[in-house]
């Protein structure tokens, strides 16, 4: 049993490692600057969490007043832990998807990322296709990396937030 454990932990990792970022949980002091400082979240707010984990920054996203959090986690096992620790939060959605094929919600207006450097760019330009696909800004929190090309509205310790903006007349590419 131990052996079989061990080894789908192992898989696991290196699928994580192979599609998306590890999981590295936020602390709740960090996620309180991020949105009390950083962004004051409104009552008309829905946050997007691309690779939402444990779901602790929807829980904290909903408590500190959003109307609603929607999560995309690719691990499993996360997605169901996040769901039975937010299963008491009708506002939040947790989905078992990889968020680069998946549209985000009509009514998103904030977006929450944990990237790595090898994604961020990639993270932006998806993004700003769903900013277009809208048709309107969308607010980007990064936590822990900084985009390239665009200077950051304000910073608190390792969060960044910024507006991405619909591109004109053409369809963004991710």
């Amino acid at each position: 049993m131990l052996v079989w454990t061990v080894t789908a932990l192992v898989l696991l990792g290196g699928f994580m490692v192979a599609f998306g970022a590890p999981y590295v949980p936020t602390r709740p002091r960090e996620l309180r600057r991020a949105f009390g400082e950083l962004y004051s979240v409104k009552p008309t707010d829905c946050l997007v969490d691309i690779g939402s984990g444990d779901g602790v920054v929807l829980r904290a996203f909903i408590r500190l007043g959003g109307r609603r959090a929607v999560g995309y986690e690719i691990n499993p096992v996360l997605v169901f832990v996040s769901k039975i620790i937010s299963r008491h939060h009708p506002a939040i959605e947790i989905h078992l998807a990889n968020f680069w094929r998946a549209e985000f919600p009509a009514d998103t207006t904030v977006v929450y990322v944990f990237g790595d450097s090898r994604d961020i760019r990639r993270i932006q330009r998806k993004v700003q296709a769903e900013a277009s696909r809208l048709g309107r800004p969308l607010h980007l929190i990064s936590y822990g990396f900084q985009l390239a090309d665009q200077k950051p509205i304000k910073q608190r310790g390792a969060h960044f937030l910024y507006t991405v903006t619909p591109l004109q007349g053409k369809k963004a590419q991710v």
